[in-house]
């Protein structure tokens, strides 16, 4: 089959597309040349001292949030798909709640009450009279509670693909299971759950790149992974070889973690035939019933009820003035930033997934897979991947200038708010990409060649007739990434430019400084913004559900 030949304006588009895959490539061959180039020395250093317990934190901290949120989220899909007992509506839409608050503000809510000094130690001392040393207690800051916080956030991921799964499932399979002599319990093992098995796979896929990924909570635990590393090595040692290096042992961790996902399920196949009957919800009756409510009534109390309570709480009896010129600017700063990187990552976005469309063949894939692999990596990485080769261009040019013209040019690029943003973009094009492909998967393409025999040329397309159509999917594109883009940290903390503070940033500083009172405040703002895409998921589980 013959080529064909692009028009000016496909070429035009493809230009653009392939030059925004490159950009969010990057940071990743940055950081490999980075870590590759320097001295074996830094790499004997660090696996002589830090390597072996960061390797060891993090997987431990995989492991546990794996299994956590598989348990949680599976296990809560199951009940308010294939059960029936009192609240099973309100569960269904408030298990998605816990996705609204970052982690380490869950970190800052539950160690004001749970730490020593916490109202639930004190009321402990009191009832019973004990001592300081007279009891033990769980201690919040460590590993374990650290996976804890985590897995209470990150369950929502697999509990909503496993329950799209699940509503998907024919009910004949189950039933079929069920005249053989299975139990429901063995019937769900045996048949539901290997056929949502693909889905959930990607729900705990999910939950473990944000594990990898997080800095503020392990941050204030104390706990040491990759990502503490970076942040250790990039600031507190003015180690950038150090910082490169561990940023790769993280990436190559986080593509790891996706290519055995992947391999993994490569061979599976499950297909259950079209949907011709629904599943009837079994009737919970005695106990097994209040054990229903019961088990998703936690995850409900631990991911958003009782840390909602704590904030609120400790805020209002902080001195923090939220109305005040200095927090003005904190939330001036966050909204900025979170604009102009929805923005942005919403049109690169439609720019990318528009060039596969009107010319579908390798490139275009490849520049959408790469595109995609900035969700893969840990914001801290991106942010080192970033400054490296950014800041050689600016080190090359100040000298350029300066033996030229006599003129030092300073960091032009590096400390601009711009990188920042590019770091945004990168970070989160795969979310708006999801969505983009879920609404324009509804547009046949009819309408495309209609649009082109009436004239309309690659951009008339886009312009007039996609994106008319895809107004609510882009808008729910731009408001995830807006909502991600305000609970960012890492890449905020390494990036961000001199004395432009985030609430965010303005958070883990006084929690840092064991000031949870005053880091109460902007989390819950942080927190109220991040329920906008959550009440997004809920109106639209009310309608399929």
């Amino acid at each position: 089959m013959a080529r064909r030949h692009l028009d000016l304006r496909e070429r035009a588009l493809a230009a653009g597309a392939v030059a925004l895959g490159l950009f969010c490539l990057m940071p990743h061959v940055a950081v490999l040349l980075a870590a590759v180039s320097a001295e074996s020395d830094t790499l004997r250093h660090l696996m002589d001292t830090v390597l072996g317990r960061y390797v060891g934190t993090t997987l431990v901290l995989v492991v546990l949030v794996s299994i956590g949120t598989f348990l949680i989220g599976t296990g809560a899909a199951w009940l308010v798909v294939m059960t029936e007992f009192p609240g099973r509506k309100v569960f269904e839409v408030a298990l998605v709640l816990p996705l609204a608050f970052p982690a380490y503000v869950m970190a800052y809510a539950y160690t004001h009450v749970l730490d020593h000094p916490g109202i639930v130690q004190t009321t402990l001392r009191q009832v019973t009279g004990w001592g300081p040393r007279d009891y033990w207690f769980p201690e919040i800051r460590s590993v374990g509670g650290a996976a804890a916080m985590l897995v209470i956030v990150l369950f929502p991921y697999v509990y909503l693909l496993a329950r799209a799964a699940f509503v998907s499932q024919s009910a004949t399979t189950f039933f079929a299971a069920r005249a053989l002599g299975r139990t429901p319990l063995r019937a769900f093992l045996s048949v539901s759950l290997p056929m949502a098995r693909p889905a959930i796979a990607s729900g705990v896929l999910l939950a473990t790149m944000e594990t990898i990924a997080d800095y503020g909570t392990v941050s204030y635990f104390g706990v040491q992974t990759f990502a503490t590393g970076i942040y250790t090595s990039w600031f507190s040692l003015a180690d950038r070889t150090g910082a490169a290096q561990l940023a790769l042992g993280l990436l190559s961790f986080a593509l790891l973690l996706a290519l055995l996902e992947r391999f993994s399920r490569g061979r599976a196949r499950y297909h259950a035939g079209h949907r011709v009957e629904g599943m009837a919800r079994m009737p919970l009756s005695g106990g097994a019933r209040w054990g229903a409510v019961l088990l998703c009534a936690l995850p409900v109390l631990a991911g958003a009820v009782i840390p909602a309570i704590a904030l609120a709480s400790m805020a209002i009896g902080s001195e923090q003035d939220l109305l005040g010129r200095r927090y003005m600017g904190f939330i001036r700063n966050s909204l900025i930033l979170a604009t102009v990187a929805a923005l942005l990552t919403v049109t690169a976005a439609m720019l990318l997934g528009s060039f596969q469309r009107a010319v579908p063949g390798r490139l275009s894939l490849s520049t959408l897979y790469v595109a995609r692999l900035g969700y893969a990596v840990p914001g801290g990485v991106i942010a080192v991947g970033l400054l490296v080769p950014f800041a050689a261009f600016d080190n090359a040019l100040d000298a350029f200038m300066e033996a030229r013209f006599g003129i030092s040019t300073g960091l032009l690029l590096t400390g601009s708010i711009w990188v920042l943003v590019g770091a945004y973009v990168i970070r989160f094009m795969a979310a708006a990409i999801g969505a983009y492909e879920g609404g324009i998967s509804a547009v046949s393409p009819n309408i495309d060649a209609a649009s082109r025999a009436l004239g309309q040329g690659v951009w008339g397309t886009v312009m007039r007739v996609h994106i008319p159509l895809l107004r609510p999917s882009l808008l729910t594109a731009g408001l995830i990434v807006f909502v991600d883009v305000m609970k960012e940290l890492p890449a905020t903390l390494i990036m961000r430019p001199f004395n432009f503070d985030t609430l965010a940033v303005q958070a883990h500083r006084l929690a840092s400084d064991e000031r949870l009172d005053g880091a109460a405040v902007p989390s819950l703002v942080i927190v109220g913004l991040g329920l906008l895409p959550v009440i997004l998921l809920i109106r639209r589980i009310r309608r399929v559900g």
